[in-house]
């Protein structure tokens, strides 16, 4: 098939990034909605790359970025709301509503071909309100039969060098001696992040997957404890791991909502009642995922000695 112009929706983040790269290796020409197009200066050096201020929920706007694409990409996803049943109001605005305003413009704009990133976990009937929303998300997609040709993909947790898990927890080791844990036996089975990019660029470059649902997991699983524990021992910050029970993690949580930023919430500790790993083979079309323990001390290590020099040079200035 020929190179085909993608709109990338979400594409300035962490996996954006990334999908951005591998797309752009192939020839495709890009256009990237994004708030904030001025702090974008590593997608602008991308050739065929066009980076535009835009508000993806406004449904005219989308409407108007689809202008002469071939393929969506639909990469947008949030980790935290306010609560609400089924879900709260920024999971329903990212997850929900987005996908189906999305759907919506592709019909409109005679954009034929739309690939979907959710969750793996994804379930209407899932334990906490993200599960729920991305469920649902995935129904509005399927909605798009038979004008938009979809594709589906559950990637479980992402991991890379810019992610925020496994680079999360290297910094909590290296701050605290002692590192209290929800759901700490709780298995997951972490993507690399390129894998990711090489499994959407597959499904647009070759069209494979149309109409499917494809989960994305690494080649093993792990507990988030023992996850926690191979980062302390990459960067050399081996520290005492204490599994809380749901009730206190919980607890934790509740407090952790109180900051601007949270690191975790009281939905992210119900995500994990549940393991997140996959339910037959880790990758689709035939792909071998990478594993983590032979990627991430490759950027966790690297973060290990910048640590280390500054502590150097620190030292040498004191004598």
């Amino acid at each position: 098939m020929s190179i085909p112009n993608v709109l990338i929706i979400g594409g300035s983040g962490f996996v954006g990034s990334a999908v951005a790269n591998r797309l752009t290796a192939a020839g495709c020409a890009l256009r990237i909605p994004t708030r904030r197009a001025a702090r974008m200066g590593h997608l602008k050096v991308l050739p065929r790359a066009e980076v535009i201020d835009a508000d993806v929920h406004d449904p005219g706007t989308l409407t108007a970025l689809m202008a002469g694409q071939d393929v969506v990409v639909n990469l947008v996803g949030v980790l935290h709301s306010p609560p609400g049943s089924p879900y709260g109001p920024a999971f329903a605005r990212a997850h929900v509503e987005l996908p189906a305003k999305i759907v919506a413009a592709c019909q409109e704009a005679g954009v034929g071909r739309l690939v979907h990133i959710s969750a793996l976990g994804a379930d209407p009937a899932g334990p906490s309100e993200y599960q729920r929303s991305k469920a649902a998300g995935e129904a509005a997609v399927k909605a798009a039969d038979p004008a938009v040709a979809w594709t589906l993909l559950r990637p479980s947790v992402i991991f890379g060098r810019q992610d925020h898990f496994l680079n999360l927890f290297a910094g909590l080791l290296r701050a605290f001696p002692v590192l209290p844990l929800a759901g700490a036996g709780t298995r997951i089975q972490p993507i690399w992040v390129e894998d990711v990019a090489e499994v959407v660029a597959q499904a647009i470059l070759e069209g494979k997957g149309v109409g499917g649902t494809f989960e994305l997991a690494g080649p093993t699983s792990r507990s988030l404890a023992d996850l926690v524990r191979f980062v302390g021992e990459v960067i050399g910050c081996r520290r005492w791991i204490v599994p809380l029970p749901e009730f206190a993690g919980l607890l934790q949580a509740r407090l952790m909502e109180f900051a601007p930023n949270p690191l975790m919430s009281r939905d992210n500790i119900r995500s994990m009642r549940v393991d997140n790993v996959a339910s037959g083979v880790p990758l689709p079309f035939g792909l071998v995922p990478h594993s983590l323990e032979a990627v991430a001390p490759g950027y966790l290590g690297e973060a290990g000695l910048r640590g280390a020099y500054g502590r150097f040079r620190v030292a040498a200035r004191r004598r």
